[in-house]
């Protein structure tokens, strides 16, 4: 059973046709990287959904009960509560048309590695935003360097990450890319100076309607507002910003 929450932000609509299945609702975070993902899945699959926002540091009951691990996002569909992004893709793609995997099982296993990849590289990107020191903060930097150069060994002619398709590699790193919008307002910290290829896959994706909508208008904002509140070295160089 769906626990109905009391008060919950505006439904997000999704432009799709009327549900023809089961309803599905994203129980949802404003700035959650992970939940991105599944809305554009959800999108790119016509789906329609609901969307819930709810407050992570003030997390409601009815929310705890669906979610194990007390994390967005979730996915209600027909009175079960699918947690976890890995596996609400999953579910996505064997449940719904428009495959964002494709079908050979050996470019389907090349693809969910860079999947992982990406996951890394989110773990990464939290390391350098709550980095409190100069040199920890410069050595997420590195790494992340590091990174964003095998990925950039990895792409293929474009436009998308598998030539003119796009795919479940391009879900998502679209969230990843959408990060460093913001950072590159605060200062040049180097990321991706030498990745010519990642700058043109970044750019591409980042047109894409399902990504654009993926996120509030006022998501900047609120991403930044986040990141002065960290209490790291990257606030103290917005604070001199």
């Amino acid at each position: 059973m769906i626990v109905e929450p009391q008060q919950h932000a505006a439904s997000v609509p999704t432009g799709c046709a009327p549900l023809a299945g089961p309803k599905h609702r994203l129980i949802s975070h404003p700035l959650c990287p992970y939940v991105q993902r599944a809305v554009i899945s959800l999108t790119e699959k016509n789906v329609c959904f609901e969307r819930i926002d709810i407050d992570l540091a003030d997390k409601p009951a009815w929310f705890l009960e669906i979610s194990p691990l007390g994390k967005t996002p979730v996915l209600c569909v027909d009175g079960e509560n699918i947690f976890e992004s890995a596996v609400i893709l999953d579910y996505l793609e064997d449940s719904q048309i428009t495959p964002l995997l494709p079908a050979d099982p050996l470019e389907r296993a090349r693809q969910r590695s860079w999947v992982a990849f990406g996951s890394e590289l989110l773990n990464d990107i939290g390391g350098l935003y709550n980095a409190k020191t100069d040199a920890t903060f410069h050595a997420y930097v590195q790494r992340l360097n590091t990174k964003f150069l095998k990925i950039e060994a990895a792409i293929g002619v474009g436009p998308y990450f598998m030539a003119d398709r796009f795919t479940m590699v391009d879900v998502v790193f679209a969230p990843v890319f959408r990060y460093f919008d913001v950072f590159d307002q605060i200062g040049d910290f180097g990321i991706m100076d030498k990745t010519s290829q990642i700058s043109r896959w970044r750019h591409t994706i980042g047109q894409r309607p399902s990504v654009q909508d993926a996120v509030a208008d006022n998501y900047n904002d609120l991403l930044l507002a986040f990141l002065k509140r960290r209490g790291s070295h990257l606030s103290a160089l917005i604070a001199k910003h």
